[in-house]
């Protein structure tokens, strides 16, 4: 018996060293395992980034550009995809104007009364500009192709940047035959950053900034800046330019179009000296704690995405929405559900003062019609047409700006609520000198 129980101890330590040989073998396996697993992915993120096959300086084709950088090309591709729709955006090419038909009275007499849809997005931005019924309403300038064709930098350099922008559309139209493009934000010999459009970098100079010094952060909004900005085509060459002498604040850039005594088209119905104010996202921005805090339109746009062990930028563009995940939560550790809940929140509101200054803006317009028929005098009538300008550029500078509010929250409130202040006025003005459709009273009354 005693034999039996001393044995005992033996067999356990026994068993104990086998289970521990195995589980060390075990651990050993796993290890050797990860060993080769971060072997792999070092090996990978160590794959150079020197090109596969030189790319021309002038080449256009994204496919080409592709070849070297095929994760990039790949989403780039996604652009296609033109079914996305979000409550307020997407990429699905929606009517505008039936969704607000109060906008055909709003921009009465102008070319997007006409014609104005949700935009598809950068991989459409030639097709679409081709097909839209505002090139038969106005007989655009070249000046427009400088965002919508990536062939513009040549032409440019061809022709002369003048001599380009005055020159009409149709006439360019045939040479024009790629929309977005590698080439448009990236050096094709060292894949850096690049500003490639004339305008951004004269706009930038009148404010006394020098892009060629632009941090590689900055440039991450920088490329987008040369297009997503308010913009007008100064004198008889129509040259391309951007309102910013003052400031990028829509208060700026008002009182520089007064200073220069510049309209884009007479209203229809009110008579007013009217500004067109067209998808100023870079100026909108400019006003926010994003951007002050140094986040880049590209940092939610174009987020980085990890593909194995490397870090490389999604060129798919498009709303943060979509992929929250990448765009928000990277700096933002809420719950997903939440950081939807608060970008609804800024769009619903935004969108609700925005129905509010139509509003105004209509009974505005209205009124300065009514005081006209009932024979107010232009010289009577000016002041209430000013303020009228006034408020709708506002307004348009929330309404075109492509975030519903929330590239810059309290900006987008406090605009429309100076618009709807400025509409009201314009409609009082107007009833003020409004004249009187009583009988006069005579001696005898």
């Amino acid at each position: 018996m005693s034999k039996t129980i001393e044995s005992r101890p033996r067999r356990y330590l026994f068993l104990g060293l086998v289970a521990a040989f195995i589980l060390g073998g075990v651990l050993m396996i796993g290890i050797g395992a990860l060993l080769v697993n971060i072997t792999e992915r070092q090996a990978e993120g160590r794959v150079p980034l020197a090109q596969i096959s030189a790319i021309p300086e002038n080449e256009l084709d994204p496919a080409v550009w592709g070849v070297n950088f095929p994760s990039e090309y790949d989403s780039f591709l996604k652009m296609q995809d033109d079914t996305v729709s979000t409550a307020y955006g997407g990429s699905k090419p929606i009517n505008k104007l039936e969704r607000f038909p109060q906008l055909v009275q709003l921009w009465a007499g102008y070319a997007f009364s006409v014609d104005f849809n949700e935009e598809r997005g950068h991989y459409y931005a030639l097709i679409d500009q081709k097909k839209t019924k505002r090139q038969e309403v106005v007989k655009q300038p070249g000046a427009c192709a400088n965002c919508h064709s990536a062939e513009a930098p040549q032409l440019i350099a061809a022709m002369g940047w003048e001599t380009f922008n005055h020159t009409p559309y149709a006439e360019l139209s045939d040479k024009l035959h790629t929309g977005t493009s590698c080439a448009d934000c990236h050096d094709p010999k060292t894949m850096s950053l690049r500003i490639t459009r004339p305008a951004f970098v004269n706009a930038m100079s009148v404010r006394g900034i020098d892009v060629t010094k632009a941090t590689r952060q900055e440039m991450r909004t920088y490329v987008c800046a040369q297009c997503h900005v308010e913009y007008y085509f100064a004198g008889d060459n129509k040259v391309l330019t951007f309102p910013w002498k003052n400031g990028t604040s829509i208060d700026d850039i008002d009182k520089y179009y007064e200073e220069i005594n510049f309209k884009d088209w007479t209203h229809k119905e009110a008579e007013a000296p009217m500004i067109k104010i067209q998808h100023p996202e870079f100026e909108m921005y400019t006003s926010s704690l994003h951007y002050k805090s140094g986040v880049s339109c590209a940092d939610c746009h174009m987020p980085y995405v990890r593909e194995g062990s490397r870090k490389v930028t999604d060129h798919w563009i498009r709303s943060p929405i979509t992929h929250v995940n990448d765009s928000c939560q990277t700096c933002h550790k809420q719950d997903e559900q939440a950081l939807l809940d608060r970008i609804s929140t800024i769009q619903n509101k935004t969108a609700e003062l925005s129905r509010t200054t139509e509003k105004a803006l209509l009974d505005a317009m209205e009124a300065i019609k009514a005081a006209k028929a009932a024979g107010a005098t232009d010289d009577q009538l000016k002041d209430a047409r000013w303020l009228y300008r006034r408020a709708q550029m506002r307004w348009d500078f929330v309404f075109s700006e492509n975030s519903t509010g929330f590239h810059s929250p309290q900006e987008s409130a406090r605009v429309l609520a100076n618009a709807i202040d400025l509409a009201r006025q314009a409609q009082l003005g107007a009833v003020k000198v409004t004249p009187s459709t009583q009988p006069a009273r005579t001696s005898t009354d």
